[in-house]
């Protein structure tokens, strides 16, 4: 099955160089993939991963290892930002 994974701000330092640009990358993955297990091969630091949604929806960290994700879906994660 295929999801878009999609980093932001700093976390697009993660992905492979030619998907930077897009800071997009379509995954194959095995049905049934949970959150954790869509961006475990990308070893993205716990701590950058804040805001995590699937089409749209924000996930939880209590529910990341739960979630199952569905052909199709797109995951986005940011980093946590600051501003003022």
């Amino acid at each position: 099955m295929r999801v878009t994974l999609k980093l932001y701000a700093t976390l697009t330092d993660y992905l492979p160089l030619a998907a930077r640009a897009a800071n997009a990358v379509e995954l194959d993955v095995p049905e049934g993939v949970t959150v954790t297990g869509a961006i475990a091969p990308y070893n993205l630091p716990h701590a950058l991963t804040r805001l995590v949604l699937v089409n749209g929806f924000f996930v939880p960290p209590e529910e990341r290892e739960s979630h199952a994700l569905r052909d199709g879906d797109v995951l986005a994660i940011w980093p946590p930002i600051a501003g003022g």
